[in-house]
């Protein structure tokens, strides 16, 4: 940090496997990827080359390399994972995962319907190969699942060997956890920390006010996902209580 400012919360320091920041890249270009690095590398743990963008970006290879030269773990976001299943093309998928020498996988199922138990199979097959983060929640506003289905889903995903559970969002933030307005349901997520453990859940909360929610709920290092390159800086000052949004909360 540039000076001193004390009684700040605590940052776990990376690697970290709670506070993680999770970034979303929808498409930048190698030198806005430089600059992202040089701003918010030392505050982002993963980044997500979002849904199926990696078929189109160009230049993937030297994207890839930025961010392994920045010590930045970097997976495909889980649409590409469903777009390959329901064509039939697992091993594909597993030899893109090869070629680009990805350690990270997600598994997800917010577009097609998949039975859950083949889910866990595809889960467990990918976490000997990599390490696997697994996404619960539908991208259709129209379907909303009870709590239990949620946790249920979960666990299983868990045991089935995935490292980390995100809580479906989207990149805009009106569907799963939250209402069409961008508003938490607060109570789905209430009963959902009753079981499942909070440092294996990465919450989207692309907008801000999703953000300050999950950080005055959780504390300082909280997972969350889904961030724009732009907002990882004031993401961390959120989480530091060093803007108006979380100032009080930490003092």
């Amino acid at each position: 940090m540039n000076y001193q400012i004390n009684n700040l919360p605590e940052r776990v320091q990376k690697p970290r496997n709670s506070g993680l920041t999770m970034v979303m890249d929808k498409g930048l270009s190698l030198r806005q990827v430089e600059d992202f690095i040089e701003v918010g590398g030392d505050y982002t743990d993963l980044v997500k080359l979002g849904w199926a963008t990696s078929y189109v970006t160009p230049n993937l290879d030297k994207k890839l390399a930025l961010y392994r030269e920045a010590n930045i773990p970097v997976y495909l976001g889980g649409t590409l994972f469903e777009a390959m299943i329901v064509r039939g093309q697992f091993d594909d998928y597993c030899r893109i995962l090869d070629k680009y020498k990805l350690e990270y996988a997600e598994v997800s199922d917010g577009s097609i319907e998949i039975e859950h138990d083949l889910k866990c199979d595809y889960i467990n097959r990918l976490s000997k190969l990599v390490t696997v983060i697994s996404e619960v929640g539908s991208k259709d506003v129209q379907k909303i699942f009870a709590p239990y289905k949620w946790i249920k889903l979960m666990n299983a995903e868990i045991e089935a060997g995935a490292w980390k559970v995100i809580a479906e969002a989207r990149e805009s933030g009106n569907v799963g956890i939250y209402r069409d307005s961008g508003e938490v349901r607060q109570g789905l997520v209430d009963e959902i920390l009753t079981q499942i453990p909070e440092e294996t859940i990465i919450w989207e909360a692309p907008q801000k006010a999703q953000q300050v929610w999950f950080i005055k709920l959780i504390g300082t290092n909280v997972n969350i996902g889904n961030i724009a390159p732009a907002d990882v800086i004031p993401l961390e000052t959120l989480r530091l209580g060093i803007r108006s949004d979380t100032f009080d909360h930490f003092l």
